[in-house]
């Protein structure tokens, strides 16, 4: 079931020079719901993110969106290497009370405490999951969240992004359609063909 609005994008357009990314571009995202965003490299997937974080300026058209967190695609490109995780989580976190995700997330006060190059990737997203959950967004961006990561922790990232559906509205990038068709509650392609 799904509840309030946490983003809604109406009319935009967005492109560089002579290039146009986004034309007229509508979507809308309730908590509750994963939206998928699926197209090959740049035309403009993570582009639509940054204007949804208000680190780009729309062309035209109007972008409402809550308070949103973010899951980027590398994992050990998301941690500062000299500061243990758990210190880099509390300078962002609007909440402190990181024990009651440690069991879903399948994460330890060990792992927390450890700096990002003693955890395995797998371990390392999962943090960046909970770093995002303890912000307290009403959307999470993901943004090829499972790319960096093998099939099977792929698979359990995924899972675990959908067990916290009641508490967010996901929007995801990914290349790949099949993983958007498991998990998806609604695809969005952007520059395919829509077959």
């Amino acid at each position: 079931m799904y509840k309030d609005s946490v983003l809604k994008i109406e009319n935009l357009t967005f492109g560089y020079a002579k290039k146009r990314l986004l034309e007229n571009f509508s979507l809308e995202v309730k908590r509750g719901e994963l939206v998928a965003i699926v197209g090959k490299s740049g035309v403009g997937k993570s582009t639509l993110f940054e204007l949804i974080a208000g680190n780009l300026e729309p062309i035209e058209g109007k972008i409402e969106v809550k308070n949103i967190a973010w899951i980027f695609q590398d994992p050990y490109s998301s941690f500062h290497p000299s500061f243990t995780i758990l210190e880099q989580i509390f300078e962002v976190a609007k909440s402190k009370d990181y024990q009651q995700y440690l069991e879903t997330l399948a994460l330890s006060i060990d792992n927390l405490n450890s700096l990002p190059h003693e955890l395995s990737g797998g371990q390392l997203q999962r943090c960046s999951i909970l770093r995002a959950l303890l912000m307290q967004p009403d959307l999470l961006l993901c943004d090829e969240p499972t790319s960096a990561l093998d099939n099977i922790v792929q698979l359990d990232t995924m899972k675990l992004l959908i067990s916290l559906l009641d508490r967010v509205g996901i929007l995801l990038i990914t290349h790949d359609l099949d993983l958007a068709k498991w998990s998806a509650d609604k695809i969005v392609k952007i520059g395919l063909d829509n077959d």
